[in-house]
C-alpha cells in the first residue's frame, strides 16, 4: 500500500514490534533465515512512508479521513476485542476491513474496492483483484489462492533441498 501512494500506519499492541518492523521490514531490509535461499528475498526498498503508532489513539490520529483500517488480527475474540477499542475513536464513514480470515457474509466489497485494486498485481493496466459474486465467492478463490501458494513453497523448498544436497555431493566428491 505505501508504495501505491497510500498512507499507511503500522500499529501493533506489543509497541517494540512497531519500532522493529519500522526499522526493517517497513524499510525492505527482510532478513531471510539462514537455511533458506537469499534469491528469493530480493525487493529491497530504499526509504519508506510508513509510519509508525504506539497507541490506539495515535493511529486514529495519523490516519487521513474518512479512515481505512485494515486489520491482520488472528480471527476470533481478538478481532472483535481490538474493533471494540476502535470503535470510541471512530467518525461516521470510517472503516474497518477485518483482513483475517473472517466470517465470509461480513464482507463488503464496495468499501474496500479501490484500496485492494490498486494495491494489487496489475495485467497491462489491469488490476488482479475484482468482486468474484455473492458472499464467500472471494472467500473460496482466498482458499484457493492459499492452496497453490502453498504448493509453490512446497516446490521452492524442494529446490532447495535438491540444490543443497547437490551441494554437498559435489564438495564430498571434490574433497576426497
Amino acid at each position: 500500500m505505501n508504495d501505491k501512494g497510500f498512507n499507511v500506519v503500522a500499529y501493533n499492541r506489543t509497541t517494540s514490534k512497531v519500532g522493529h518492523f519500522l526499522a526493517n521490514e517497513a524499510k525492505g531490509n527482510i532478513h531471510p533465515p539462514p537455511d533458506s535461499l537469499s534469491f528469493i528475498y530480493t525487493h529491497h526498498r530504499v526509504g519508506t512512508n510508513v509510519q509508525g503508532a504506539h497507541s490506539i489513539e495515535e493511529l486514529i490520529s495519523k490516519l487521513k479521513r474518512p479512515r481505512k483500517i485494515i486489520l491482520l488480527v488472528k480471527a476470533g475474540p481478538a478481532v472483535d476485542d481490538f474493533i471494540g477499542q476502535l470503535t470510541p475513536h471512530l467518525e461516521k464513514g470510517d472503516i474497518v476491513i477485518d483482513g483475517g480470515n473472517s466470517h465470509y457474509p461480513d464482507t463488503t466489497w464496495p468499501a474496500i474496492k479501490e484500496i485492494f485494486q490498486k494495491t494489487s498485481a496489475q495485467v497491462q493496466g489491469d488490476p488482479c483483484a475484482d468482486w468474484m459474486g455473492e458472499s464467500g465467492a472471494g472467500h473460496y478463490v482466498k482458499m484457493v489462492h492459499n492452496g497453490l501458494y502453498s504448493s509453490v513453497h512446497i516446490v521452492r523448498w524442494s529446490a532447495y533441498l535438491i540444490a543443497f544436497l547437490r551441494y554437498r555431493v559435489w564438495r564430498h566428491a571434490t574433497h576426497c
